[in-house]
């Protein structure tokens, strides 16, 4: 059921073989750091403004025809393929994988993620330990939340059917299905999974196991009253 095939068509990723052996998708989490310290050859392709801030040079690789921006901060090790953009005011700090064609915006901060191809956060977003599956957009303001508030609980658990499953994972923020896309100033809670082609309705809050092919709706009720002048 949590398997990397049930959220993932991983055929066109560049960087697949870190789901080799993964028997939960969120193991490939924990795989981020000790993958990109396996790496022999950083490389960048494209051309680098001098107002982009790029640190660790020797761990950032970044593919042809990515676009980074002035005002960017790119810390390494980074693996970025190829047609990315990473826009002003983008914050990469550490341990990112990503496939080609993704968007990292302006005011995002990255830390610890995989981006499968065409996985977009281009505006105002935080993903932390977090999976995006092919083609997953983040609308302005999403957050994926990684650490849990002091419970007395030292790593996440993910919640299903009533159950939790230890993830062994100290900070885990959520895994998007290929083809999910959030709404704006959404946010998703510590070891939330979403399955592929899901959509979430503007500033909900989820938690849990969604499932694949479902609409996320927050109901709110307004009342509405004259104006006292």
């Amino acid at each position: 059921m949590f398997g990397h095939r049930e959220y993932f068509d991983l055929t066109d990723f560049p960087y697949r073989d870190i789901f080799d052996g993964v028997e939960n998708v969120w193991d490939a989490i924990a795989r981020i750091g000790g993958y990109l310290e396996s790496i022999r050859e950083w490389k960048i392709e494209c051309d680098v403004p001098a107002g982009a801030w790029i640190e660790n040079t020797d761990k950032i690789s970044i593919g042809q025809g990515s676009i980074v921006e002035p005002g960017a901060t790119i810390t390494g090790p980074a693996l970025i393929g190829r047609n990315c953009t990473i826009r002003q005011g983008a914050y990469i700090r550490g341990k990112l994988i990503a496939g080609d064609g993704c968007i990292i915006g302006h005011t995002t901060e990255v830390k610890n993620s995989l981006f499968l191809n065409g996985a977009k956060a281009a505006h105002f977003a935080y993903v932390g330990d977090s999976i995006l599956g092919n083609g997953v957009n983040l609308g302005a303001g999403t957050k994926l939340a990684n650490f849990k508030v002091d419970t007395g609980e030292r790593n996440i658990s993910i919640s299903s059917g009533g159950k939790k499953i230890a993830t062994g994972l100290r900070k885990m923020g959520a895994v998007l299905g290929d083809g999910v896309e959030i709404g704006c100033n959404s946010v998703t809670m510590p070891g939330t999974l979403v399955g592929r082609g899901t959509i979430v309705y503007p500033c909900t809050v989820m938690r849990g196991v969604v499932p694949a092919g479902t609409i996320v709706k927050l109901r709110q009720q307004h009342e509405i009253t004259s104006r006292k002048t």
